[in-house]
């Protein structure tokens, strides 16, 4: 009789282990879960263990109109996440000795106003430089100088800029700012002589063999590009679009995709682009001129945290009806990329990244 309950209770435990979802099946059901809430019509999740995928998954549609479902080589835009690949090319600069980190920007623009002659190079990496935002709403409207439909030549863009006042004393605050990157692009033009996109694809795209990340263009063909939607009223529609000076500019106008996300990962666990040292700047928190760290956790191009005491580098990016994070939790060498095709009123890829993340890392 003890017999027949062991082998009884062997299997009903085994029953029952066949039973549980799997890691990977719950992160399935989670992500599904949460594209319905949201709204959203296609995301892709990579989750990586320094550098090598553990999934890469593709959920919901890439293009709703011609029904064509997201995978992995489904190419998003960037937004905001391709400033890293900016940050990394000026320190690229700084090691080479082409740039000073404690330069003044003046140095690098000889049509510089006056009043940037306190802007360090590494205000425009931390956001502390005080030039104010182009990207608003009264400066991007029609008839503004920065209406996002309005094509320029970089020399006009640069002009406008130069324009825009000071919203405070470079390295008293701390402001996420959009200018700040499209200046660091121009600067890496004047420095090497090539257009940073240029210079993007010679020094970390090409060498890292990703292969379908690029400059955006909307004139090219570009496979498995997916389309960005936005929801207006509750009705899903295309997203709005910018002229190609605003798709070209080095604050977030990238495309990619997980499979070459992984390998950017993998190479930042590694001396294989920038050395440790520059890393490590970019993955501190930069102080501002009291000497306390700025209230947004910011390096260059990274946001730094702590999430139950794993440390967490990470940045979001959102453009054109598509919203991305990356989550580098570099302690535990896992890292979780999410992409999705919706604007930033409706996606949340953020809480979506760290979610995945604590599902696979009880402490998360």
């Amino acid at each position: 009789m003890t017999g027949i309950v062991l082998t009884f209770a062997l299997v009903f435990s085994a029953m029952a282990a066949a039973a549980e979802p799997s890691a990977s099946e719950k992160i399935d059901a989670y992500v599904l879960a949460e594209m319905k809430r949201q709204h959203i019509p296609g995301l892709a999740l990579g989750i990586y263990r320094r550098g090598e995928i553990v999934k890469a998954g593709g959920y919901g549609l890439a293009s709703v109109e011609l029904d064509v479902a997201v995978k992995p080589e489904t190419i998003f835009q960037s937004g905001s996440v391709g400033k890293q690949f900016t940050a990394a090319a000026v320190m690229m600069l700084v090691e080479e000795g082409k740039v000073n980190l404690d330069d003044s920007i003046a140095k690098y623009f000889e049509k510089a106003p006056a009043i940037w002659q306190p802007v360090k190079v590494k205000n425009l990496l931390s956001h502390t430089s005080g030039i104010a935002e182009y990207e608003s709403g009264p400066r991007t409207k029609p008839g503004a100088p920065f209406y996002l439909r309005l094509d320029n030549t970089e020399e006009e863009l640069f002009g406008k800029i130069a324009a825009l006042p000071m919203d405070f004393q470079p390295g008293e605050k701390w402001r996420y700012t959009n200018t700040n990157y499209v200046l660091l692009g121009m600067m890496i033009h004047k420095v090497t002589g090539q257009f940073y996109g240029d210079f993007l694809q010679a020094r970390i795209f090409k060498p890292l063999r990703m292969n379908a990340t690029r400059i955006i263009s909307e004139a090219d063909i570009v496979m498995n590009r997916s389309s960005g939607y936005q929801l207006v009223k509750g009705e899903l529609k295309n997203q709005e679009w910018v002229s190609p000076t605003f798709n070209s500019t080095a604050d977030g106008a990238l495309y990619f995709n997980i499979l070459d996300l992984a390998k950017w990962d993998g190479a930042l666990y590694t001396e294989q682009l920038v050395k440790r040292s520059s890393l490590d700047r970019m993955w501190g928190i930069y102080p501002l001129n009291d000497g306390q760290p700025n209230p947004g956790h910011y390096g260059f191009a990274w946001s730094v945290d702590s999430i139950n005491g794993h440390r967490v580098i990470e940045h979001g990016g959102a453009w054109q009806g598509f919203t991305t994070f990356i989550a580098r939790y570099v302690d535990d060498g896992l890292t979780v990329v999410v992409l999705t095709n919706l604007d930033s009123d409706h996606s949340r890829p953020g809480p979506i990244a760290h979610g995945v993340a604590g599902l696979l890392v009880p402490g998360l």
